[in-house]
């Protein structure tokens, strides 16, 4: 129950942005989709912060930092960017997975088949390289929508079109796993 609701309000941050900007003032509401993080977010932050340490500390403190230019710009382009800045961090997590292993649809395929054969561990890398390519290029289109395209454009590619991509590259790939596992990707 808990991760559906996780998940309806990552599926409904876009439209309530877009409804908020039309009430409030940018500033209010980058604090609320803040506040929506927050609240979604898969592990208590003050912990996750504290156990990183100095990384922790830093990232807090560029947290705070977009915080502070989003609340001194008052612009709504900066709170309409904030599915670029989802993109850029999911990038970082796959991209960082492949310097240092496993990957993330390695860890993912190790779910439901434990044991991967090398070929399926260069398989599942190179899957983790695609999805890296696909947050690069969502990301980019996610800023264009939110510095040249209407508000509407942005609601519908953020609140909608990126997450069926999304949907369709997992859902896609996940089917060519496992065909690629069952022809020997596992031991």
């Amino acid at each position: 129950m808990r991760h559906l609701v996780r998940g309806v309000f990552v599926a409904a941050t876009p439209v309530l942005v877009y409804l908020a900007l039309d009430r409030f003032e940018p500033r209010e509401v980058a604090l609320f989709v803040l506040a929506l993080f927050v609240l979604r977010a898969p592990v208590d932050c003050v912990a996750f912060f504290r156990r990183q340490g100095l990384r922790g500390a830093l990232a807090l403190l560029a947290v705070a930092g977009v915080i502070a230019f989003i609340w001194g710009r008052n612009d709504p382009v900066w709170v309409l960017a904030y599915p670029v800045l989802m993109n850029a961090i999911l990038f970082g997590l796959f991209a960082g997975s492949l310097f240092r292993p496993p990957s993330v649809i390695e860890r993912l395929a190790r779910l439901h088949t434990p044991e991967l054969a090398p070929e399926g561990v260069r398989y599942t890398r190179q899957v983790t390289a695609v999805w890296c390519g696909f947050f690069v290029i969502n990301g980019g289109i996610a800023w264009w929508t939110a510095v040249a395209a209407s508000r509407e454009v942005w609601v519908l590619y953020n609140g909608l079109v990126s997450y069926l991509l999304m949907g369709m590259l997992f859902a896609g790939e996940w089917c060519v796993r496992r065909r690629v596992i069952a022809a020997g990707g596992h031991q």
